[in-house]
């Protein structure tokens, strides 16, 4: 039997949740938009007619400003998106029990098993259309196809509040001209790379031979081919599933640029330690680090090295990614933001190969003070116990929200 996928993206969600919440801003134009103390002042996400204007997400304020002079900035109140997000899981599910969400506004849903209940897959969208709007005042658009690839491609080709199916017989003809970046997987990196050899169109790209995209781009490109041609046989996973942590990361953008080594340091050490109480709580250990610098022109890099052995000991990480910073950063401009990510993980039961001149009483000390100090933050808060070195104004925002967790998501603070 055919598989039946739907994947439901809710219109605008930020902003049509801010003017749910504050009805004197239907009518205007609306973007919530980040903060600019924290040099966060960026769009997150704008109605309809402020993006007729132009208004794009990524766009900094005043250049959506510059475009739209009388749109309305309105701060994001996650806590209230996560909130409709679930209410409109609550829905979905009342349809199917596979419900994998993409983020806090999308989801795909597998009603292969509901068409017998509830009708045709089309049947079935324009009926939950309808439901969350009645219920929640917020509309959706709806891609159905028959799999998660191609239900999400249908779910943008139509906004907003719009069922687009792509079917077996007629995806070649509805997708195949479209640009290969409309197709999930493939980000501006990848779109150029994919440039490079004449692939500009979805069908371009399935038209490929197999073998060219594997030499080239090898498993991410191999991906690529068969989801072109719909090929792709990805299950929609249900929202409670454990999926595996395959990395564990934090990142801030400065308050103001960071000028030297030591404030870079300081910010690494700060991120180090939030990324290894996670790990612990996962109980996990990191095999490598990785980094990712951003500096004031907003040109970002990213570098990884390995670990001399797997840890989830925050002076570990933060000592190994500042050597990886000093030795990779040439300090042609300065820092703006950085990351640092947990990679390569694995179970912290594991038998861990040491090196044969590791002082092993050295890591039982770091890693019995690593609990003591888990347990202290458990009960008075993450910032009862911190480093001498990071008291005093670090560069910082001061509100660092953990953010709010979702299957498959994570809205970082």
């Amino acid at each position: 039997m055919p598989r039946v996928i739907l994947h439901c993206d809710m219109n605008n969600f930020f902003a049509s949740v801010e003017c749910l919440l504050n009805p004197s801003l239907y009518g205007k134009r609306v973007a919530v938009c980040g903060s600019q103390e924290d040099r966060h002042g960026i769009v997150l996400a704008k109605n309809e007619s402020a993006k007729a204007l132009g208004v794009k997400t990524g766009d900094t304020i005043w250049q959506a400003r510059n475009k739209c002079p009388d749109l309305v900035v309105v701060p994001p109140q996650f806590h209230h998106y996560i909130y409709y997000s679930r209410l409109a899981r609550e829905i979905y599910k009342r349809y199917t029990d596979l419900v994998e969400p993409f983020g806090l506004d999308e989801c795909w849903l597998d009603v292969t098993g509901s068409t017998r209940l509830f009708g045709s897959g089309k049947q079935i969208a324009d009926e939950l259309r309808q439901t969350v709007k009645d219920e929640l005042g917020l509309t959706i658009s709806v891609g159905v196809s028959f799999n998660k690839v191609f239900a999400k491609l249908g779910s943008d080709l139509k906004k907003p509040d719009a069922t687009t199916v792509i079917s077996e017989e007629n995806f070649k003809e509805m997708i195949y001209d479209l640009p290969a970046s409309d197709m999930i997987g493939i980000g501006s990196a990848t779109r150029r790379n994919l440039s490079r050899i004449g692939v500009d169109t979805i069908g371009e790209l399935a038209a490929l031979p197999l073998e060219t995209l594997k030499i080239r781009m090898g498993k991410h490109g191999e991906s690529l081919w068969y989801f072109a041609n719909g090929l792709d046989s990805s299950k929609v996973l249900p929202q409670d599933c454990d999926m595996p942590i395959k990395s564990i990361g934090k990142g801030i953008t400065a308050v103001r640029d960071l000028e030297n080594g030591a404030e870079v340091h300081a910010v690494m050490l700060s991120l180090s330690l939030e990324v290894a109480r996670k790990l612990r709580a996962s109980g996990l250990l990191a095999s490598s680090v990785q980094i990712a610098v951003r500096d004031n022109k907003l040109k970002t890099r990213e570098f990884q090295c390995p670990l001399p052995f797997e840890t989830a000991n925050a002076a570990m990480l933060e000592k190994y990614a500042y050597e990886l910073f000093c030795r990779k950063y040439g300090w042609e401009n300065a820092v703006r933001s950085v990351t640092v990510r947990a990679i390569k993980l694995v179970p912290d039961d594991i038998a861990r190969q040491l090196g044969i001149d590791t002082d092993i009483g050295r890591i039982e000390r770091r890693e019995r003070l690593d609990r003591i100090a888990d347990d202290i933050t458990r009960r008075y808060g993450k910032n009862s116990i911190r480093p001498l070195s990071l008291i005093g104004d670090i560069h910082i925002p001061k509100i660092r929200p953990d953010g709010a967790s979702l299957p498959g998501f994570n809205i970082k603070g």
